[in-house]
């Protein structure tokens, strides 16, 4: 018999040990008044207060609450994972657990995945709760996120989310790539859709996972993320065409210095030779690195039998 159940409700948790109880009630009374058969996984991601001892005394009493304890603190995506890892559900529901995003909003989400026949439906933070600052930070964020991706989103980073999972099936998310997943999973097809919900002020502690070396992780993110959205099944592409570009450059500054030469004039002390050198050096080399990148990705692909596709189910 299939363990299958409708909603997977997927929370990380870091140092949530006021917010945890409230959150569980509100899951509850929201789902009560559904049909639909859920399981809610809460990730403990190393916390270092009494989330852990709240979660097992929770878990007592809610029979669809399912603690994962990570043995420790690894961030937000690795926790996400874990829930996805573990998860039985039809359909994945992602949130904070700072009691920020709103349980009532789920049923919302699922409507509207059903009547848009959408993969994701994503959450929009449209009046949010949060400093001017963070706020300004966010919308310039996720105006360079779409131009990246080519998905364009007014708020990437709001953890309430949708997901059915066939479409998350074989997706693995590291870094701080897990507000990146509908730009992802897009690329196989999936349809995402964006609905505004609601964002509340945050009632308990402090922000854990937000801080200012996490811009500077993200921004390395979206450099990855670029290059796995165009360049993933064709590496030479991205390391070839440089890589043209510097040996061409290269041997039109050798093709220069050597008539230079011929002619009489002393070109060994000159500065030009030395960058004519190295841009050669450098464009084997980035040509040599784009046959590597497609040697490996053909030796990812076919020992295993991955598909460079996906089919609609």
């Amino acid at each position: 018999m299939s363990n299958k159940i409708d909603i997977s409700i997927i929370v990380p948790m870091y140092n949530e040990e006021e917010s945890l109880p409230h959150l569980i009630k509100s899951i509850q009374n929201t789902m009560k008044k559904t049909d639909l058969t859920w399981e809610l996984l809460g990730v403990d991601d190393g916390s270092s207060d009494k989330t852990v001892e709240v979660m097992k005394k929770e878990a007592k009493k809610c029979k669809e609450f399912k603690p994962l304890y990570l043995r420790r603190n690894y961030g937000q995506t690795a926790a996400m994972q874990a829930g996805f890892d573990n998860a039985k559900g039809e359909v994945f529901i992602t949130m904070d657990g700072d009691l920020q995003n709103d349980p009532s909003d789920i049923p919302m989400l699922l409507d509207v995945m059903k009547k848009e026949n959408a993969d994701i439906v994503s959450g929009w933070r449209k009046n949010r709760k949060d400093d001017a600052f963070r706020s300004f930070l966010s919308r310039q964020a996720n105006k360079l996120l779409g131009h990246v991706t080519g998905v364009f989103l007014h708020d990437f980073g709001c953890s309430l989310k949708a997901y059915k999972a066939e479409v998350m099936d074989g997706v693995k998310i590291y870094g701080e790539l897990h507000r990146f997943i509908p730009a992802i999973v897009a690329q196989n097809g999936a349809k995402v859709v964006e609905v505004e919900v609601t964002h509340h002020a945050r009632e308990f502690g402090v922000s854990k996972y937000g801080n200012i070396g996490r811009m500077f992780r993200v921004f390395l993110d979206v450099l990855l993320l670029r290059f796995l959205l165009k360049y993933l099944h064709r590496p030479l592409h991205a390391f070839g065409m440089t890589g043209i570009v510097s040996l061409g450059f290269g041997v039109l500054l050798g093709a220069y210095l050597t008539a230079l030469k011929i002619f009489g004039e002393n070109i060994g002390n000159r500065p030009l030779l030395i960058l004519a050198v190295m841009l050669i050096i450098m464009g084997v080399q980035l040509i040599g690195m784009g046959i590597l990148g497609d040697m490996l990705m053909r030796i990812y692909h076919e020992p295993q039998g991955r598909k460079q596709y996906n089919l609609r189910k």
